[in-house]
């Protein structure tokens, strides 16, 4: 109840009255479950992917070698 509570500083009295009536309708009586309802609330929609310029795109995509890695540790 108490961490409940906290939120209500940051999200407001009616952001948190919705998500435990969200919660109580789904049946789900839990502060870890009001505290993901007040957070999937707070956070904005994804970004918008930008296109990347032809110029930046690689031309030659690197190779993945460990085995310069396994050379750096012999050589200290």
């Amino acid at each position: 109840m108490v961490t409940i509570l906290g939120c209500v500083p940051s999200d407001g009295l009616s952001a948190v009255e919705a998500a435990c009536q969200e919660a109580l309708d789904q049946g789900a009586c839990s502060a870890s479950v009001i505290l993901n309802i007040l957070a999937r609330r707070r956070d904005p929609a994804p970004a918008a992917i930008l296109q990347t310029p032809d110029a930046l795109r690689l031309t030659h995509e690197p190779v993945a070698d460990c085995a310069r890695y396994d050379s750096l540790r012999r050589a200290s």
